[in-house]
């Protein structure tokens, strides 16, 4: 008895009508196609080249693997469906290996996808600390020219963002290169360009290739030249450990990975879309560590308290209007175990240095940005 069904043979869209029937051949057989009119054989399939096909439930959908990829038989009704089966007794078990398939591919991508967020979570970092050893530092100084570029026209946009003093020989400005030449010291392949710049943001990091800003807001809490130094020796020692290059490589992820091996390291396809996201750049805890220690190593052949850092991330933290979203303490956190470390630091500092900054040249460091800020629109978030 024929079993009413449709057909598609996947070069049109039309479905048609038609009547299947079981042609033994052998130790095989066919599905024949009958058209239900004339009972004239349209085509056959031959029943090992038959696979079920995805279909809605209460329906049965077959392809072959001789047939056009569209093709389909479509049976529906329980009865139906039933015959269909009983037809073609191997069809139930090539189900139950077609789902077995699915279900291995599914963990196969699911193990694939985990293991993808496990590399972007630990493994680029990781990778990312090991690479920039090998980036050259023109490469780094062509990103940080990138990126800077990018965070201060970011920073336009949002913020009253003006370099202070633009002249690179007043006594503030000389005084600030000649603390960083001292800071940096011999052997680093970069050559330092701080800057302090207005803005109501309160915050100074560091980018890559020797860029340092140090903001007006951090620099008006600042009440010592202690934790002036301070921040500026931490923001120095990360460029020394090239701390910011590292972390633009692992935020750009496994696209700047593919960049440094292909040699694609113009600042283009890695830096873009980076310039404010390295404003609120989280260092690890090792990287602060060393940025800590550097200070302190920095303190020890200058006449400075490393521990005023901690002095000046206290201060700003506990000042309501900043700490909401503080751009400064969120990027650099200040732990019991920072804090305690900086307190050890300084007290393994000699006495008897000179003084980072005369009394003078601190005068005119803490006046260079004392034009007021334009009022600006509240910000959800600073550093952005």
């Amino acid at each position: 008895m024929s079993v009413s069904a449709r057909y598609q043979d996947g070069l049109v869209a039309e479905v048609i009508d038609v009547a299947l029937d079981y042609e033994s051949v052998g130790s095989g057989g066919n599905l024949l196609l009958r058209d239900p009119q004339t009972n004239a054989i349209l085509t056959r399939w031959a029943a090992a080249d038959i696979h079920p096909a995805h279909g809605r439930k209460g329906e049965l959908r077959l392809s072959s693997v001789r047939e056009n990829s569209g093709a389909r038989i479509i049976v529906t009704g329980p009865a139906e469906i039933g015959q269909v089966r009983a037809m073609l007794p191997d069809l139930t078990t090539k189900q139950a290996m077609e789902f077995s398939k699915q279900v291995r591919i599914g963990v196969i991508a699911t193990v694939a996808l985990a293991t993808v967020i496990l590399a972007y979570l630990y493994g680029v970092p990781l990778l990312a600390a090991r690479v920039v050893d090998y980036v050259p530092p023109d490469w780094e100084r062509t990103m940080g020219d990138t990126v800077a570029t990018q965070m201060e026209a970011s920073l336009k946009e949002t913020d009253n963002f003006a370099i202070c003093d633009p002249d690179p020989n007043s006594l503030a400005n000389a005084a600030i290169a000649r603390f960083g030449a001292a800071a940096l010291g011999t052997g680093s392949p970069f050559t330092l360009d701080i800057k302090v710049v207005r803005t109501d943001v309160a915050n100074a990091f560091a980018l890559p290739g020797g860029k340092v800003y140090f903001f007006s807001a951090l620099l008006d809490r600042a009440k010592s030249p202690d934790e002036f130094a301070g921040v500026l020796a931490h923001e120095i020692g990360h460029v020394v450990h090239r701390h910011a290059m590292e972390g633009l490589i692992s935020s750009a992820g496994t696209g700047a990975l593919v960049g440094f091996i292909l040699g694609d390291m113009t600042g283009i396809s890695i830096a873009a879309g980076l310039g404010s996201t390295m404003i609120d750049t989280h260092f690890s805890r090792e990287a602060e560590s060393q940025a800590d220690a550097y200070a302190a190593e920095v303190a020890s052949r200058m006449d400075f308290q490393p521990a005023g850092l901690a002095d000046l991330l206290n201060r700003v933290a506990e000042d309501d209007d900043f700490s909401k979203a503080l751009a400064l303490f969120s990027t650099h956190p200040l732990t019991e175990d920072r804090r305690a470390h900086l307190e050890a630091l300084t007290r393994q500092t000699p006495a008897g240095l000179e003084p980072p900054f005369t009394p003078t040249e601190w005068s005119a460091i803490k006046s260079m940005c004392s034009e007021p800020l334009k009022a600006s629109a509240p910000k959800n978030k600073l550093g952005n």
